[in-house]
């Protein structure tokens, strides 16, 4: 053997070392962390720890955990847990910066989501940041009962929901006419958003079109924040933008409510009850203690956060299932036009009772919320060290009840990834199988004004357009699941006016510190690996036939 191929040999070998090296390195790493987290619990904790690894030192799980909501599958970070370590339904991690333990059964996830003594809300700090400490995420569970209490009539009480339909007709039916009176390019999900936060400020602050039109984009730069992979208030970064966003919203929502409550004080003969702000203004409790004036401006802030981008979303989704099952959407069609053959002729408008016997489009809708999946996943915190199936969660760690993987359980759900109205005909729900809105004492409590909303839309939309879609295999975005074109569609109304829906971009929810933090991640990797091929190279001596001259 020559000399040659003795040196290329030792160039191979050595080669192959430091990559070993750099592999060991990066896994002692990640042991790192494994030990930060897990052995300092004690021995007897770290055993009875669900399976699963803790990730990176500083950063956890993230990067993988975001790369699934970046593709086209966001169970796909769940999936790869399933496949690693057994559909065990519960496995520990670390996310958003704490140890977490994600839940995947509909068996735990109702045993955490309805025990209020072992668990509490434990949303990321960032939730607590944009939407306020005393919103309806950020508070105690004996204060949210409390709350709950007092709020559930004003918002989901017969006479509450049967004001609130007027309301909601007036701004679908003006909303969709100037779509056909435009005649011009516009995106069907911004559209949508615009109505929905016109419903939520309409109801929650008895406001006029410009004022929601003045904090829609507000809000758009709070949800952009509230899934930030580095919450730091930094120019250019988008918690940065979010918390100047709540800085404005607060004072627009702050002068609205001095002036509410200035009238009402004053004896003004033109002061009616315009919103919901009205109703937080004279609500007392049994002790007759009125809500605090930052309670108020915090609950007012997150009803209109979560009152428009859940349902606009889901509405959107609807829209797409319905446009793809031509068989559902005539059955659905039907159902709305026997609903206006019943009625009195000099009956106009709907009616809550016609929108309680929208049998098949209820199914739909509730077919539309297990399968495109909002939420992803609700957010827990151990108050104590819990044993639950033989596994401990300890005391402060996070828990992520993953909706997601329970509505596509193939076991609760024959054909899950199916879009079938039908399957809800005779189904028995099992308990902690069906969370679009939660479960618990902390259930949703706009649920049913989100159905009556999303009924309200598809009543006007199917029986008076038709729509096209342009771009069918736009890729899915998370964490909000939405077509990355915005969903351009081509809708007509049957009177053979047409405007047309064309592509608009939204920024990303996944933003750009992600691709700083990815690119830095990676390049750093890239710098230790070529560092120490070049320490290595150094050493080498080539023969002379391969030296530069």
């Amino acid at each position: 053997m020559t000399s040659k191929n003795l040196d290329l040999d030792s160039v191979w070998l050595i080669l192959a070392a430091v990559v070993g090296a750099y592999v060991f390195l990066f896994g002692f790493l990640k042991k790192i962390n494994e030990w930060y987290y897990v052995i300092r619990l004690g021995k007897k904790k770290h055993s009875s720890l669900p399976p699963g690894d803790m990730g990176w030192p500083f950063i956890g799980n993230m990067i993988s955990f975001l790369r699934a909501l970046k593709s086209q599958d966001a169970n796909s970070f769940i999936d790869k847990l399933v496949h690693r370590y057994g559909k065990t339904g519960i496995y520990k991690t670390s996310l958003f910066g704490n140890p977490s333990i994600i839940v995947s059964s509909p068996e735990l996830c109702r045993k955490i989501l309805t025990d209020d003594e072992r668990f509490e809300f434990g949303y990321p700090p960032s939730f607590n940041k944009l939407l306020g400490k005393k919103s309806l995420h950020g508070i105690s569970n004996s204060e949210h009962r409390r709350l709950r209490k007092l709020l559930v009539a004003p918002i989901n009480g017969h006479e509450a929901l049967s004001m609130y339909i007027g309301y909601i007709e007036d701004i679908m039916i003006s909303s969709m006419k100037e779509w056909v009176r435009n005649k011009s390019p516009i995106g069907f999900l911004t559209e949508l958003k615009k109505i929905s936060f016109n419903v939520i400020t309409k109801i929650f602050m008895g406001s006029t079109d410009s004022f929601s039109e003045s904090m829609a984009e507000h809000y758009a730069h709070i949800f952009q924040g509230l899934f930030s992979l580095l919450p730091v208030d930094v120019p250019g970064f988008p918690f940065h933008r979010a918390l100047k966003a709540r800085k404005i919203l607060v004072n627009v929502i702050q002068a609205h409510l001095d002036e509410r409550r200035w009238k009402k004080t004053s004896n003004d003969p033109n002061n009616i009850q315009k919103g919901m702000i009205d109703l937080l203004l004279e609500i007392k409790d049994e002790d007759g203690e009125e809500l605090e004036n930052e309670q108020i401006v915090n609950l007012l802030l997150g009803f209109l956060f979560a009152g428009h981008e859940t349902t606009a979303h889901a509405a959107l989704w609807l829209t797409i299932y319905l446009h793809d099952h031509p068989e559902i959407l005539q059955g659905v069609k039907e159902e709305q036009v026997e609903i206006i053959n019943r009625r009195p002729p000099s009956q106009k408008g709907l009616t809550l009772s016609e929108i309680r016997r929208m049998d098949y489009l209820s199914k739909a809708i509730d077919e539309t919320m297990r399968l495109y999946g909002i939420p992803l996943a609700l957010f827990r915190k151990a108050n104590n060290d819990v044993e639950i199936n033989g596994y401990i969660i300890p005391k402060g760690w996070k828990i992520l009840v993953w909706c997601k993987a329970v509505h596509m359980n193939s076991e609760v759900y024959s054909n899950p990834n199916e879009f079938l109205p039908s399957r809800w005909d005779n189904h028995k729900l099992k308990a902690g199988s069906f969370l679009p809105f939660g479960a618990g004492s902390r259930t949703c409590p706009g649920a049913d004004l989100s159905k009556i909303e999303m009924s309200i839309f598809i009543h006007y939309f199917l029986l008076n357009y038709r729509f096209e879609r342009i771009n069918p295999t736009s890729p899915i975005r998370y964490p909000t699941p939405s077509p990355a074109d915005n969903f351009s569609r081509g809708s007509r109304n049957f009177l053979d006016h047409q405007t047309w829906m064309s592509s608009y971009q939204n920024k990303p929810i996944i933003g750009r510190d992600l691709v700083y933090v990815m690119n830095l991640y990676l390049c750093t990797r890239l710098f230790i690996l070529l560092f120490l091929i070049t320490r290595v190279v150094d050493h080498v001596v080539l023969p002379k036939e391969l030296e530069f001259e």
